[in-house]
């Protein structure tokens, strides 16, 4: 597994940042100039510049809010800059995903990415979390006859998910799941995987609280093929440290899209003065920014009264205050599942059965610094 990473804020000079910008690209295959301008330090404008002048030497693609990695797909792109070969498609991969709006825009990014470089090609099918939908989807690509191998990230719970493995053992091209593994009971011989390891990840959440002073820290956690990762790794980093971990500091996090949002979380910040928790783990960005409105109307302050870490860091950088966030690394997920697929397709059945975990990192931000460790949050 990689070395866990925190981002700090350093304030940094031109080539600086633009070495710092060149990095995010390489780890996640795009980024944002806002969170970019909130996180190094400098407006949105000198981010702007430093995205012109990488773009201007061929090394990035502007994009609007952003910049992606340069690809051979990008027009313009000079001969010197594309794959060596003879410029064909080595493997076509069909990869269905369960949302194209959330998480998966940037797994699938890095899938691309990766194929661009191999000179492969990834069709991409957007599904829900349905495994009726999910089992259509596969169908419609091998029925294609194109696909040489199977990016899936499908729903395995419940006993039609363990029958959708247990046919995915027996297809005649690889399959390679994404940020899913089978579950337990489902012995599977030739599905392949690979996945963020969440439970690692909200352990790096609560050690970081635990080292800013708090005792109590709590966990929300929404609706997710994730969330028993996640709360697994709360649990076991509370009982290594000592922490109290029983279900009575265990949510249901909530949203706008929510009728209930406010009444729930009402609900969960009565549970967390009654608990004297003084610290939560939010799943995901969106339930926590919920949570800080919420905060933010009852007159309780973050981190002051309450520090709050959020899970996914898909727009916590937004949040007032920015919120510390656990960033799974989605892009990299993407690239390591291609890579694996078509070493499986190069290299046939002899190659052993492997899989891949990665390693998330923690984001620190303001809502999770120098709060007050050992009170509770308070209602007005």
């Amino acid at each position: 597994m990689t070395a866990p990473r925190t981002v700090t804020t350093p304030h940094t000079f031109g080539l600086q940042r633009r070495e710092r910008i060149m990095d995010e690209l390489r780890r996640d295959g795009s980024v944002r100039v806002s969170r970019l301008a909130a996180e190094i330090g400098v407006s949105e404008i000198t981010v702007r510049r430093d995205i012109t002048a990488l773009a201007d030497e061929g090394l990035v693609t502007r994009v609007h809010g952003g910049a992606t990695l340069r690809s051979t797909l990008d027009v313009g792109t000079s001969a010197t800059s594309r794959p060596r070969g003879t410029g064909t498609t080595r493997f076509t991969i069909g990869m269905v995903v369960p949302s194209l709006s959330f998480y998966w825009p940037q797994v699938v990014h890095g899938a691309r990415a990766a194929a661009t470089l191999g000179r492969d090609r990834v069709v991409v099918r957007g599904s829900s979390y349905s495994v009726s939908d999910d089992r259509s989807n596969i169908r419609r690509l091998l029925d294609s006859g194109e696909v040489d191998g199977l990016l899936l990230a499908p729903q395995v719970e419940g006993e039609e998910g363990r029958d959708l493995v247990r046919w995915l053992d027996t297809l005649d091209v690889p399959v390679v799941l994404v940020e899913r593994q089978p579950p337990a009971g489902v012995h599977t011989q030739r599905v392949e995987w690979v996945r963020t390891d969440h439970a690692y990840g909200a352990g790096l959440a609560v050690r970081h609280l635990h080292g800013q002073g708090h005792r109590r820290v709590g966990l929300v956690t929404a609706t997710s093929p994730h969330a028993d990762l996640i709360r697994a790794g709360w649990r076991e980093a509370c009982d290594e440290l000592g922490m109290p971990s029983g279900d009575d500091l265990v949510g249901r996090a909530v949203g706008f899209g929510d009728e209930a949002w406010e009444q729930v979380l009402d609900e969960r910040m009565a549970q967390v003065q009654q608990t004297g928790t003084t610290a939560l783990l939010v799943h995901s960005d969106p339930e926590a920014i919920a949570l800080l409105q919420l905060c933010a109307d009852r007159g309780i302050r973050v981190p002051g009264d309450l520090a709050v870490v959020a899970y996914d860091d898909e727009v916590a950088s937004m949040a007032e205050p920015a919120l510390t966030a656990v960033r799974p690394p989605k892009s990299e997920v993407g690239r390591a599942a291609v890579e694996l697929l078509t070493a499986r397709l190069g290299e046939g059945r002899r190659r052993p059965r492997r899989t891949v975990s990665l390693d998330p990192w923690l984001v620190v931000r303001a809502s999770s610094r120098s709060g007050r460790a050992g009170h509770p949050a308070q209602s007005p």
